[in-house]
Order: C-alpha cells, then sequence, then structure tokens
C-alpha cells in the first residue's frame, strides 16, 4: 500500500470516527414522557411525585406504595417532530434538508403486584432515550452527517417498602439494549488531490448496539397530610457499541476497516419534586433535576481492521444540565381527571461546541392530558406534550467545509394514550 492511499484510507477513517462520536453523544438524552397521562400530561413534572398509578414502577418506584391494588398500564406514543435547517453558509451546496424528523411510536407497559400492606414489586418496559433525524444524501451539512438514528429499550424489576404512614423507598434497575446508526458522506474531492472534482463517497455505521444496566433509586415523604417530596436517582450507565463499518461509492479501494466501537456514559440524574394538594383532588406540583452531561463529554472510540488502532479519545465539551417545571392536576389521572404542565431544560452545549446531529438547545415543553374510568377495573388516559428545541444554531466544518445556519423550526408533539386495568 503507497503512502498516498495510507494518508487517504486514514484520513477517511478517523474523519468517519470523529463524527460518529460527535453523533451517538447528540442523540442520546433521556426522554421524561413515558406515554401515560400522568407523565405526557404534565411535562414529566408528575414523575417524582407519581403514587397513583403503575408507571411509578420507572418513574419513582417508592411511588408503588401508594397503590392499593395490583395494576397494569399499557400505552403507547406517538412522536410527530418537524426539524426544519435553514442554511446562510454552505460552502459545498446542496440543500436544507426539509423536515429531518422521523415519525416513531413508543410502546411503554408498567405492572405493579402488591405483596402485602408495605411491599409493591413492579416491572416497567419503556423506551428511556432515543432520536431519529434523515437531512438526505445533498444535504448542505452532509459531511457532519446526513442520516442518524438512536433508540432504546428498557426493561426494568423494582421493587418498594413502606417504611411508615409518611416514609416510603424503593429500588429498581433497567435493563438496556441501544441500537445506533449513521451515514456520513465523504468529501472525496478533498482527499484527492488534483483538479477533477469527485463524487461523494459513503460510510455507515450499521448494526450498533449494545446491552447494559443501570440502577435507580427512589424516596417518597410525607411533609405533611397536603406535601410530599419525592426523590428519585438513576446512576451512571456504561454504553459499549459494537458495529459495522461500511463504505460505499469510493474513488479508491475500500478501506481495511469493518468493525468499530464507541463506549461513553449516559449520565447519572438527580431528580427532585413537591406535590401539594390545595383543594381535595386538587394538586399543584414542581419538580426539578440535574444532569451530570459532562461525565459522558469524553468517548472513546476503536476501529478495527488495521487502519486506527489503538482506541482514541475524543472530548466533546459537554456540560450539566438543570430542569425545572410546574404542573397542575385536577382529579386522579389513575381514574379520572386532567392535567397541564410546563417545563424547561437547559442545553448541554454551547453554539459553538454544537454539531448538525445536536439541533437541540434550550428545551420547552408544553403538556395536558385527560383520564377517565370505563368499566369496572378499566380505565382509559390521552395526553400530549408539545416540545420546543430551541434555534440549536450550527457553525461546523466538517472534512474542510463549512456550513452554518440555525434550525427556524425544531420541535416535536408528543401523543400518547393509556390503558389501565386494575385486578
Amino acid at each position: 500500500m503507497n503512502s498516498h492511499y495510507t494518508t487517504t484510507v486514514r484520513t477517511i477513517v478517523g474523519c468517519a470516527a470523529l463524527l460518529l462520536t460527535q453523533s451517538a453523544q447528540a442523540a442520546g438524552f433521556y426522554i421524561s414522557e413515558v406515554a401515560t397521562p400522568g407523565s405526557l400530561g404534565t411535562a414529566g413534572v408528575a414523575n417524582p411525585v407519581n403514587t397513583v398509578s403503575a408507571d411509578s414502577s420507572w418513574t419513582n418506584p417508592a411511588g408503588m406504595t401508594g397503590l392499593k391494588q395490583d395494576e397494569m398500564l399499557a400505552g403507547v406514543q406517538l412522536v410527530l417532530p418537524k426539524v426544519e435547517f435553514d442554511s446562510s453558509v454552505a460552502e459545498a451546496g446542496g440543500k436544507d434538508g426539509g423536515n429531518a424528523g422521523n415519525i416513531a411510536a413508543i410502546p411503554a407497559f408498567f405492572m405493579v403486584k402488591k405483596l402485602n400492606d408495605r411491599v409493591r414489586l413492579g416491572f416497567s418496559l419503556v423506551a428511556p432515550q432515543g432520536g431519529a433525524m434523515n437531512y438526505g444524501d445533498d444535504f448542505v451539512g452532509r459531511y457532519g452527517a446526513s442520516k442518524v438514528a438512536l433508540s432504546a429499550m428498557g426493561g426494568s424489576p423494582s421493587i418498594a417498602y413502606k417504611v411508615n404512614d409518611r416514609l416510603s423507598l424503593g429500588a429498581g434497575v433497567s435493563i438496556i439494549y441501544t441500537q445506533f446508526e449513521e451515514t456520513v458522506a465523504i468529501n472525496q474531492s478533498a482527499l484527492v488531490p488534483g483538479p477533477a472534482t469527485l463524487p461523494d463517497g459513503k460510510v455507515k455505521f450499521d448494526n450498533m448496539t449494545d446491552l447494559g444496566y443501570q440502577p435507580f433509586l427512589g424516596l417518597t415523604y410525607y411533609l405533611s397530610d397536603s406535601l410530599m417530596l419525592g426523590v428519585v436517582y438513576r446512576a451512571e450507565m456504561d454504553v459499549d457499541l459494537e458495529g459495522d463499518l461500511n463504505f460505499r461509492n469510493l474513488a479508491f479501494p475500500t478501506p481495511p476497516a469493518n468493525d468499530i466501537e464507541i463506549d461513553w456514559d449516559n449520565p447519572q440524574v438527580l431528580q427532585a419534586g413537591l406535590r401539594y394538594e390545595f383543594e381535595p383532588g386538587k394538586r399543584l406540583l414542581f419538580s426539578a433535576d440535574w444532569e451530570d452531561w459532562s461525565a459522558f463529554s469524553e468517548n472513546q472510540l476503536a476501529i478495527t481492521g488495521g487502519v486506527l488502532n489503538p482506541a482514541g479519545v475524543l472530548e466533546r465539551n459537554f456540560k450539566d444540565t438543570w430542569s425545572a417545571g410546574v404542573a397542575f392536576i385536577d382529579g386522579s389521572l389513575g381514574t379520572h381527571g386532567y392535567s397541564v404542565g410546563f417545563s424547561y431544560d437547559s442545553s448541554p452545549v454551547s453554539n459553538k461546541d454544537r454539531t448538525i446531529d445536536l439541533p437541540f438547545d434550550e428545551t420547552y415543553k408544553l403538556s395536558a392530558a385527560y383520564a377517565w374510568k370505563g368499566g369496572k377495573q378499566l380505565d382509559f388516559g390521552l395526553g400530549a406534550t408539545l416540545i420546543y428545541f430551541g434555534e440549536g444554531k450550527v457553525d461546523q466544518t466538517a472534512q474542510g467545509v463549512r456550513f452554518k445556519g440555525e434550525f427556524d423550526t425544531n420541535m416535536a408533539l408528543f401523543l400518547g394514550g393509556t390503558l389501565r386495568y386494575l385486578f
């Protein structure tokens, strides 16, 4: 292999690996809405103080002690995104990509079993993380990314113990299966010297998967008959993705690199909430959380096949985030009632470090839900959350090409419905 070819191959693989790491981090945000009225209808504000339905097995396991009988809760939510980039600088030409958001359906299932007056067992199946965008092959930022998708599904057994009439404790562990893929255009004209303009190549990171675990703890404490505190802690989780590295449409022999590994840490999270019942059946809720995204900032990667060994470390300059929210519930979202909620999340990255596969900025959520009683043992609920992800300003140089712009439309609508069965 001649020196020019070796240099070219290293440049392609090294650039592609850098872009993969950026995208993997960008897509790794937690989803606080879990398809139930109490969560989807309060912008997630009710999660740490949930003591009324089976989704407490996930949102705060200590809250399961508030359930008086066995319960199953099943739901699904549709994610309807509208993510449109508006470029102001596009050195490689191309289009803005239209609506890059992908419609998705996210299922959820929860169950709580009462063992005795003090102990509850629970199980939940939720998608705690996810995100997908497809900008198209002729996107102005195609050398940053043209397509990216991250999804995670977790099954979580949990247990709760009622210490006394005021204090309950809970714990669980989520077994999470993660999938990731990304497609990036390769700027072959910049890699091969000469007057000719070469068509773009393509590299795809495919079949990247991992199975990991994340413990979590919960507490509920009644400060008075009308005021309750809820606290939830989720531990850090190691993610070790392994998958295939596939090249397409190259103007020179395919690099001898076929496997890729990416390692990162999903951050620990501390969430607290207050629930105040100022009149019978009428409740005000407040929540706040801290997420340790700075621990997520260093990623390790390795590409096998003799081109980029050993593993390297990339720094992404992520920072910790915080959120705050308020909600109102009239009635019980476990049986009959309605809710409204609002929350705010800070940005995990500054404008100068944001990449095109991270359109998120400061996040605002507005939610509402309605639940009603059906038959003797069956209840129903509907909820919606509108999320605005901010302008997401991007000024990025990828593979020697600069593009700049912001998202003039950057939002998603979550619509969900649930069935609740008591037995």
